[in-house]
């Protein structure tokens, strides 16, 4: 199937075309056609799937269908990260360059002066988080009376950061007749009653379940003393053919922590969480992007929608304590078909976690009991009974140098404005 078959638009499929894209992912494939109907839809799909094209082509083209000479809020696009806003918003950049359209991205963590003048010049389409959204509507600077378009990504992150009350206060505030699109990595009991309230005879598509990225990735665990993680993630970064590495940590102060002992043994890194600046952020995502930085370190919600080529590696400092996104981890080595290495350091009170995330993906992650700091695994599963490997054996590690350090997860609400889009109108 080809992007001409979709039933898009000229100007759309030209900008599509000078993108590089000839081929459309499966979830574009079965999403976009029903959204060019009108039709309301769940989409269950994990970042690095296509899923912000999949909403983001018909959007634009439905919302141009719609647009007069004043631009007002016709679509709206709700996410829980400033750094998944902005990837949003240089979509619609890219798509919609043909189109006399214009966009505006709301986050908070920035002044919001320049926001409100770029939506006081008047925007189709509209890229927020909640916070930053609610902070502004409430002050009459933003007008949802006329978004026909609404779109909530990301909706299990929405409720992992506690943001579903404000996404009901949003959704409050929009107009009754709507068009509404849902994407989740997931579908907790939380986000399939939301759906039910918030959706009107949905289509449903889903793609990439846990197990197809799972298979793609080699995944080996290593048991060790939380004192010694350090060390350990020092030695496997100094491995053979380990490049691009992103290292997952709970929390923003243990993300601090790796980072500044990884630089302290020679190994260029750097950390993004909620708790650094918009800029910070940029500029490790462009260094890592460029290879002047060997080593990302990330939370979860930092990480989450990022989207990074060429990371040959994952490694999860910190087990994560829901499986779900254990499996969101991994995947960000296995893009567009690729295969990818993920190490999982985990210690005694990480044992519980790794039983759930065995179960989720109903097979056994190879253990590497060789190696330096190498502790006694746990008691054997059933699951383990049934799918055991023999133990694998670790490279022997250099011990030049110290290492990193860190708990794990954070982020922040919010967003902060940037604009982009085709030409102005006037």
């Amino acid at each position: 199937m080809t992007f001409d078959e979709l039933g898009l638009a000229a100007p759309i499929l030209r900008a599509v075309d000078e993108a590089g894209y000839r081929e459309p992912t499966p979830i574009q494939q079965q999403a976009i056609r029903p959204v060019l109907e009108g039709r309301d839809l769940i989409g269950c799909a994990q970042t690095g799937t296509g899923k912000t094209a999949a909403f983001a082509l018909p959007m634009l083209q439905r919302v141009d269908a719609r647009a007069g000479d004043d631009p007002k809020i016709r679509g709206l696009v709700l996410t829980p990260t400033r750094e998944l806003a902005a990837q949003i918003g240089d979509s619609f950049a890219t798509y919609g360059k043909h189109l006399e359209l214009w966009h505006a991205v709301i986050f908070g963590g920035v002044n919001d002066t320049p926001q409100i003048a770029e939506l006081d010049r008047g925007v189709d389409i509209l890229v927020a988080t909640p916070g930053r959204l609610l902070d502004l509507h409430g002050r009459g600077r933003v007008d949802l009376r006329g978004v026909e378009v609404f779109v909530l990504d990301e909706a299990d992150r929405m409720l992992e950061q506690g943001f579903l009350p404000d996404v009901r206060r949003v959704i409050a505030a929009l107009p009754a007749k709507r068009q509404n699109l849902l994407f989740s990595a997931t579908m907790p009991d939380e986000i399939r009653t939301l759906a039910d309230t918030m959706l009107h005879d949905p289509v449903t598509v889903a793609v990439a379940p846990p197990s197809s990225v799972a298979e793609r990735v080699e995944q080996q665990i290593y048991f060790v003393g939380r004192g010694d993680k350090p060390r350990l993630l020092v030695s496997l970064l100094r491995g053979e053919g380990v490049r691009s590495t992103l290292v997952f940590s709970r929390t923003k102060h243990g993300a601090n922590r790796i980072a500044q002992a990884l630089e302290k043994a020679g190994i260029r890194s750097a950390a993004i969480h909620g708790n650094k600046s918009q800029n910070a952020r940029t500029r490790a995502l462009e260094g890592f992007r460029r290879g002047d930085l060997e080593v990302l370190v990330a939370t979860d919600i930092a990480a989450r929608g990022l989207d990074i080529d060429g990371v040959t590696h994952v490694i999860n400092y910190d087990l994560p304590n829901v499986p779900e996104t254990y499996v969101h981890r991994i995947g960000r080595t296995a893009r567009a078909g690729a295969s990818g290495i993920a190490l999982s350091l985990c210690d005694d009170e990480e044992r519980e976690f790794l039983v759930d995330i065995e179960r989720l993906m109903q097979r056994h992650i190879d253990r590497v009991e060789q190696h330096a700091w190498s502790v006694a695994p746990p008691p054997m599963t059933d699951l383990d009974r049934s799918q055991r490997r023999p133990a694998a054996s670790a490279p022997a590690p250099r011990r030049r140098g110290g290492g990193g350090g860190g708990g794990g997860g954070g982020g922040r609400r919010g967003g902060g404005g940037r604009r982009g889009g085709g030409p102005r109108r006037g």
